[in-house]
């Protein structure tokens, strides 16, 4: 796997993801998604996108993307996240950050 497509491909599926309202993202909790997309490296590389209860505060909705090629990375994919607090601001960041 390329780690630098992989960062990529996981870089620009949170951004997206980060535009929608909280109310929206609840409703991905225990619906985890799953797409394959080809990386500029020209392999397919499987995305997984998973919401859940974020276990520090409970109202608040963790979001993870992962990438693997579906090679041994699948045992240990490449991931990036965020919490989204009810009010729509982000744990751990400040405005600006991202």
């Amino acid at each position: 796997m390329n780690e630098e497509v992989a960062i990529g491909l996981i870089d620009a599926e949170p951004r997206g993801l980060r535009q929608l309202p909280y109310s929206e993202l609840i409703k991905l909790i225990g619906k985890p998604q799953r797409k394959q997309v080809v990386g500029e490296d020209e392999i397919p590389y499987q995305l997984e996108i998973e919401a859940i209860w974020d276990i520090n505060r409970a109202e608040d909705v963790r979001v993870i993307v992962s990438a693997d090629d579906g090679g041994w990375r699948a045992l240990k994919p490449r991931t990036d996240d965020f919490i989204m607090r009810p009010d729509g601001s982000f744990v751990g960041e400040f405005p600006g950050d991202y």
